[in-house]
């Protein structure tokens, strides 16, 4: 099944924007941007929407407006309306297990941890695909999860992201292009950092 719809995560409102919790929020609207898609505010499905054309592709873009923990509920309600199923869409969200701006394209596995993904799992059950963006882990391990992931990326932080923004869009269009399965070893293989690559010789 071909993707038609993706999903960035995110939490709604000025406060949570440039945050790490927020850059699934922050590539569709790039995303939206490169494509000439303009976002409605679709009040049934608790979301935007941008309905765009990617080549010979019809997509819908969405960003949930229910706040990170009820993702499932908005995104639940798209696919039902237009009959998709949860293999149809890609959701793009923050991971914490991996390095900042790395990025991981899945099908498989647990929430990890992340309420958004857990909320979907629930609510529109497994098979959804999965690009995950690393934001980096907590700096100290008394620091309170949702204080990490709520808070800003530093300014070095936010360059790297403005670098690697032109790579994340690639690989997008790359699964909406390509297919998942094809997509996988490029995504996977493709981002290893310099001192990762050194390690693996």
């Amino acid at each position: 099944m071909s993707i038609a719809v993706i999903a960035g995560l995110g939490n709604p409102g000025l406060k949570y924007r440039n945050t790490r919790h927020n850059i699934g929020f922050d590539v569709v609207n790039r995303l939206a941007v490169g494509l000439g898609g303009s976002w409605r505010v679709e009040a049934r499905f608790e979301a935007e929407v941008a309905a765009v054309q990617a080549g010979a592709n019809k997509l819908l873009l969405a960003k949930p407006l229910t706040y990170m923990n009820n993702s499932g509920r908005s995104l639940g309600a798209l696919l039902r309306y237009h009959k998709f199923g949860p293999e149809s869409m890609l959701v793009i969200y923050d991971d914490l297990t991996l390095e900042l701006g790395r990025a991981k394209l899945s099908v498989k596995g647990s929430a990890g941890g992340h309420n958004g993904i857990a909320n979907l799992l629930e609510l529109v059950g497994p098979g959804f695909a999965r690009y995950r963006i690393g934001i980096g882990s907590k700096p100290n391990k008394e620091m309170d999860l949702a204080d990490y992931v709520l808070s800003q990326f530093k300014p070095a932080e936010s360059q790297i992201f403005t670098e690697r923004m032109p790579e994340f869009l690639d690989h997008i269009r790359l699964i909406v292009d390509k297919g998942i399965e094809s997509a996988f070893n490029i995504i996977n293989q493709r981002i290893t950092t310099s001192h990762e690559r050194s390690h693996h010789q």
